[in-house]
């Protein structure tokens, strides 16, 4: 980047979801009914109906919007392709654009305030490539993202690049509770010597965020251990709205990677900073940037990394493991000497706000908040988003009916004419064989891997296993797939 870590040059880029009968249908509903939104005890996030076997269908009790509205800073940005991340909401996560023929299709949840429609996706892009062309804001703001416009960091040797690019549907697979298969977001970087472009998005002309040095509270849930690139600026959060470099204080992002440019914490990170522009902040004030020793590396497969900040007063940054455990406050104190805020509003996602498109890195879901909630509601939010079992499949089951061909979706054959074949035999051998799903298929047959789906659902599931006449052991060319627990 040029003088400072985030901006990006070019016209702003309106964002407006489409028609109004497409914005609606794609804000969140505001009158959320009680799913238990007061509680922020972080526990029973999603309870699972009795049907989930079948439908991975899951009763929304809260989710992490519901706790911070409910501790008076509601989000005002609300963007996942892994969830929904307001209880009640039923609305589509993001588009998908095939190369094929550049049709688009919504992807939306199994149910309300529950994980992304990924097999829709997956029989959309069947023998074809998709990129995710929007990523809907699930706020009534209607703060969606779309691959941003240039900016005027610079590239090739000379001031501004190229507008960014869409990320690819399917190169981050990860599974959730219960085993079910969903996608994230993968960030690549661009080149700065060929002009190569990254993959980044962009509101420049969003609603609600916080402007001038009003508070804001943002997080997002990204990987310390896969696909981590640390340039600048693998950024989520708010930035400039003309796409370019100005000034200190004018953008507040969380930001996570190795950049030491500016500030570091101890040892060798990842860590969780914020991007301020014209730097990356591991602390604040008077302290030495290089090596904060309150802000330790994240160096775990999924990481929840949060800004809070309090206007000019002072900010923080928390960070955890979004598997297990609880936030840790990295820093909480004084702004970087020499910052003024003078927060313009846009929304970025996986660039600075010039642009900068160095780094690169994983994206399950975010979050930006108008205000600041209290520690707890911080805590519960962290509860709740341990709760997906990000890349876990925690238990096994049922997981629905898959369509299967030569090419195999699960390329294993664990047994194939077993006369005493039944679901839990086929689990079992998947399991032993070190796999994270099993497929019984043709009544006595057995195939394992570690993703599915990637042919699309099936109707098929329909001949009994021939040891066990009362279980359903998949069909012509259809697997029953389950979750091994692995």
């Amino acid at each position: 980047m040029a003088a400072g870590c985030g901006s990006q040059a070019g016209s702003g880029s309106s964002i407006d979801g489409g028609d109004a009968s497409t914005q609606d249908s794609h804000k969140a509903q505001t009158d959320a009914p009680d799913n238990g939104a007061s509680d922020t005890s972080g526990e029973d996030t999603f309870r699972v109906d009795s049907n989930v076997a079948d439908t991975h269908a899951v009763t929304p009790v809260t989710g992490p919007c519901d706790i911070y509205s409910a501790a008076n800073a509601p989000c005002i940005a609300a963007h996942s392709t892994v969830r929904a991340l307001f209880g009640n909401y039923s609305g589509n996560l993001y588009q998908v654009q095939r190369a094929l023929d550049n049709a688009t299709k919504e992807i939306g949840v199994l149910s309300p305030g529950g994980f992304a429609n990924s097999a829709d996706q997956d029989a959309f892009c069947s023998g074809t490539t998709c990129t995710i062309s929007v990523i809907y804001d699930q706020s009534p703001m209607g703060n969606h993202l779309k691959p941003g416009p240039a900016g005027s960091a610079p590239q090739s040797g000379k001031q501004g690049n190229t507008p960014d690019l869409p990320a690819n549907a399917t190169a981050l697979p990860l599974t959730v509770v219960g085993g079910l298969k969903v996608y994230g977001v993968l960030v690549t970087p661009g080149d700065q010597n060929t002009g190569a472009p990254g993959v980044g998005y962009r509101n420049d002309s969003p609603k609600g965020t916080a402007t001038g040095n009003k508070p804001e509270t943002e997080y997002f849930v990204t990987s310390g251990t896969s696909n981590l690139v640390g340039g600048c600026c693998f950024d989520y959060g708010n930035a400039e709205t003309d796409n370019n470099d100005d000034g200190a204080g004018t953008m507040e992002a969380v930001y996570f990677g190795y950049n030491n440019w500016w500030g570091s914490g101890s040892g060798n990170g990842p860590w969780v900073m914020a991007d301020l522009e014209n730097g990356i902040w591991a602390g604040g004030g008077n302290d030495p940037q290089k090596g904060v020793s309150t802000n330790t590396p994240l160096p775990y497969p999924y990481v929840t990394a949060m800004v809070i900040g309090r206007g000019q007063a002072s900010f923080a940054l928390k960070g955890g493991n979004a598997q297990s455990g609880v936030l840790t406050t990295m820093y909480d104190g004084p702004r970087p000497n020499g910052y003024t805020m003078q927060l313009q509003g846009a929304i970025i996602l996986g660039t600075g706000g010039d642009d900068s498109d160095w780094a690169g890195g994983n994206f399950y879901e975010g979050v930006m908040t108008a205000g600041n909630a209290s520690d707890a509601a911080d805590d519960a939010v962290q509860a709740n988003i341990v709760a997906v079992a990000y890349g876990t499949p925690s238990t096994k089951g049922y997981i629905g009916c898959y369509t299967d061909s030569s090419a195999r979706d699960l390329p294993y054959a664990a047994y194939s004419n077993n006369t005493t074949s039944s679901d839990d035999s086929c689990v079992s051998a998947c399991q032993s064989a070190g796999y994270k799903y099993a497929g019984a298929q043709d009544g006595n047959q057995c195939f394992c891997g570690n993703s599915y789906g990637s042919q699309g659902t099936s109707n098929n599931c329909n001949m009994a296993c021939a040891g066990n006449s009362g279980e359903t052991c998949g069909g012509f060319w259809a697997n029953s797939v389950y979750a091994t627990g692995n």
